[in-house]
């Protein structure tokens, strides 16, 4: 039984209004008791998940292009990652690898560190979650390079966590209210060609976005000997599921070597076999200094990596730590996570996304309200506007588009201001696709009307 078929491939099944009696019941007691800060899409209150379905506690069947927020990366609850799982539970749970020893931590850092592409040697810090790694590889470039200062990119999310936080430069709202952030982070333009209105080449506009760095922000108020690391995501997650050309990355990485500056790729969302590759990073041939990495890396346990080359992971013991970062039980998980994405689901994830564009990228000339599609593998946007040409974002008939497709059965979600993006799990079938794709045209036909 390979990895495809071992989880159920079904479609969805809706029994009535939602959000149904016991769910709405549910969604009242949470709104008491749960924090406000949460962001809640529509009313879904989930009873299970295999694979790519979820059944929620009223027996409505919904096909998950959400994967969780793109961490169920082998489907929900696949019976290898569950049997991982029950079998290291059996063992032991928890011993802290900052303190002590245990193989399976020691096995997937050698896993990790062989996929790391660029040919380094490399080394592992794990934590519990995306932000946690971020906030390793800030604390790790500034030791490593005694420099205090950091590049970012405007549409970033790297966290909500202060170090994190003070990179991210998504919405006024994630950092209102929390200030100060951390000092000297400098946000700068990320390349995005979709609106140039000067007739660039994606190639020539990336390069010259790039370069503000070098031309304009190192010239005027950033001394580049104070700048410990250009932090980028190599495919903007929350800002858009947005591309860069392969040039800008490059490009990043020449300005980074040039000055002494390590480069730092948040993999968090794009990395673990979403684009089709292992690392996102791959498809550019640009090797960071360092790689964060977790949503999908252990399909739905919490786990993150900071991966950096071995000469830069070189900090004395108790300089960084976590009690639960890399815990057992986790690291069963993402072992066995690897092994189906390294044995077909990366695979699937090129397939299936391949598939998926060659219908979505007619979208724009068949539907007046589709600007752009674009994305990598599995990782997909459709950005939706009010005029073609004039290209206004269209935020509301985004969302309304999120509510439509959920109360036909398909769990979708936006990003940034007006973007609707499909992250499934990478284990999709050619028919849970088209069920998707042919749900969305009908909401397109549906908004037009």
């Amino acid at each position: 039984m390979n990895a495809l078929e071992a989880v159920r491939m079904d479609l969805p099944s809706l029994e009535g209004p939602l959000p149904g009696p016991r769910a709405a019941a549910i969604i009242n007691r949470d709104r008491s008791v749960l924090s406000p800060s949460y962001t809640r899409g529509y009313p879904l209150v989930i009873e299970r998940g295999e694979g790519a379905m979820v059944t929620d506690v009223d027996g409505n069947r919904f096909l998950d292009f959400n994967a969780g927020i793109a961490v169920v990366s082998t489907g929900h609850c696949h019976p290898k990652v569950v049997r991982a799982v029950q079998d290291q539970a059996a063992k032991f749970l928890h011993m802290s690898g900052t303190d002590f020893y245990y193989e399976n931590m020691v096995q997937l850092a050698e896993k990790l560190a062989a996929l790391a592409p660029g040919g380094h040697a490399r080394r592992v810090y794990f934590g519990n979650s995306g932000t946690e790694a971020m906030e390793a590889a800030i604390k790790m470039a500034r030791y490593y390079t005694g420099r205090d200062k950091f590049i970012g990119f405007l549409g970033a999310f790297h966290g909500r966590t202060l170090g994190s936080l003070s990179l991210t430069a998504r919405r006024p709202v994630q950092r209102r209210g929390f200030g100060p952030f951390m000092p000297g982070v400098h946000h700068v333009p990320y390349a995005y060609c979709y609106r140039c209105a000067y007739g660039k080449t994606p190639d020539t506009c990336a390069v010259e976005c790039a370069q503000v760095i070098e031309q304009q922000l190192l010239k005027t108020i950033l001394p580049a000997d104070e700048v410990a690391a250009i932090v980028v995501e190599p495919v903007q997650g929350e800002g858009g599921y947005i591309v860069p050309p392969a040039k800008f990355l490059e490009e990043l990485e020449r300005i980074a070597h040039r000055h002494g500056m390590l480069l730092i790729f948040d993999e968090v969302q794009a990395g673990m076999g979403r684009t089709g590759k292992f690392f996102a990073a791959e498809h550019s041939g640009v090797s960071p200094d360092i790689f964060t990495v977790a949503k999908g890396i252990a399909s739905g346990m919490p786990i993150s990596a900071t991966v950096a080359r071995a000469e830069v992971m070189n900090w004395p013991p108790g300089a960084h730590a976590s009690t639960f970062g890399g815990n057992p039980v986790s690291v069963a998980a993402a072992l066995t996570t690897i092994e189906l994405l390294e044995r077909e689901l990366v695979d699937n994830a090129a397939r299936m996304g391949a598939h998926m564009m060659d219908r979505m990228r007619t979208w724009p000339a068949r539907f007046p309200l589709v600007g752009e599609v674009r994305g990598l593998g599995l990782m997909l946007g459709i950005e939706l506007v009010k005029d073609q040409v004039t290209k206004e974002r269209a935020s509301e008939e985004r969302d309304k588009m999120v509510d439509m497709a959920f109360e036909r059965g398909l769990l979708i979600l936006g990003a940034g201001e007006n973007t609707l993006r499909l992250s499934p799990p990478l284990v999709i079938t050619k028919d849970q696709a088209d069920f998707a794709l042919d749900t969305l045209e009908d909401c397109f036909r549906e908004m037009i009307c």
